[in-house]
């Protein structure tokens, strides 16, 4: 799947939409704050704004710090940038969010092949043999594998996408099937199976699930009730979806961001400090605390997306030109 959006016909300029590009940008800047917050309360025993005016919270400060440069500096870039066309901003921030969510793919492809790879030969007791005794224990351990193999893993995969306009959620889809049929044939013609077979459909699978969710709203592929919108003109239709957006869409995905980063015993937050494993232990892949982390990313590859979803809607209410219609299904 490729980027098929031709921006060559959005101006760069139009009429102002300064109350619309505050709320978007100011929005985009509180979820960089809560990011960058959420690291240094998990990482570095930061307090945490939950901690505000108990003992010894005097950091709680930095982090309302961030909540307000962000604030600022994203008022800042909108207020001196006044004449730029709204449209053009949700060209942007979508053009951002498709190469999140393409180096993300890379990601859990990278991962999957290689750890996968290591579960295998640490089932089959082979690292000593090839490796030594040193790389079998630390193979063994996922607070091991986690920053010395995955973490170069992933680093590249953001490298990578910078160069490449797949998306791969094609690719991805077949890499399941293949994985799938690698456990049947394995198991019904070898009576062979290991744990970490399933193990790798299920983290492909929930990339493939939560990463493309956000260009599936991009191309209008979730499901809408539409008796009434259907028959709806682009004005109108704009105007619905711009509050529907925000009271219904980004409203959700607050909601799972503050409860999946709330603290470091959070749901998000546990498994990623702990580099924690599945109940089959080094039988199994050590990527249980990615499909965590998952959930996150989730969470804000669809805020950013719902932001440029935002402003096309607020485009779409004034009439501004540059328009666009959804592809069609199978079109790319």
């Amino acid at each position: 799947m490729t980027e098929v959006f031709d921006h060559t016909e959005i101006p760069r300029h139009g009429r102002p939409a300064i109350p619309q590009r505050l709320f978007g940008w100011i929005s985009l800047g509180v979820l960089a704050a809560m990011l960058i917050n959420n690291v240094l309360v998990v990482y570095f025993d930061f307090p945490g704004l939950r901690n505000w005016g108990a003992e010894g919270a005097g950091l709680a400060w930095v982090h309302v710090a961030l909540y307000v440069v962000a604030v600022v500096i994203t008022a800042g870039f909108v207020l001196t940038t006044q004449d730029r066309a709204i449209r053009w901003d949700a060209h942007r921030v979508h053009t951002f969010n498709v190469y999140l969510i393409r180096a993300l793919f890379w990601s859990v492809f990278l991962v999957g092949v290689f750890d996968a790879t290591i579960a295998f030969l640490r089932t089959e007791d082979l690292i000593a043999p090839l490796l030594g005794e040193t790389a079998s224990r630390n193979l063994a351990r996922s607070n091991w594998v986690g920053p010395w193999v995955h973490a170069p893993l992933i680093v590249f995969a953001f490298i990578f996408a910078l160069f490449t306009r797949t998306l791969g959620f094609v690719w991805l889809a077949l890499l399941i099937v293949a994985a799938e049929l690698l456990i049947v044939v394995s198991r019904f013609v070898f009576s062979y199976e290991q744990a970490l077979m399933g193990d790798l459909v299920r983290y492909w699978y929930a990339a493939l699930f939560l990463f493309a969710s956000a260009y599936t709203l991009f191309d209008e592929g979730h499901v809408r009730v539409d008796i009434l919108y259907a028959g709806f003109g682009r004005t109108r239709k704009g105007f619905f979806n711009a509050f529907g957006t925000i009271l219904l869409g980004m409203s959700t995905v607050w909601v799972i961001l503050a409860i999946g980063l709330n603290g470091p015993q959070s749901i998000v937050n546990a498994p990623l400090a702990n580099y924690e494993v599945s109940q089959a232990g080094p039988y199994g892949m050590f990527v249980k605390y990615q499909m965590a982390a998952f959930i996150g990313l989730f969470g804000v590859t669809m805020l950013i997306q719902f932001v440029s979803y935002f402003f096309d809607a607020v485009a779409d209410a004034r009439d501004e030109p540059g328009h666009r219609e959804p592809a069609p299904a199978g079109g790319h």
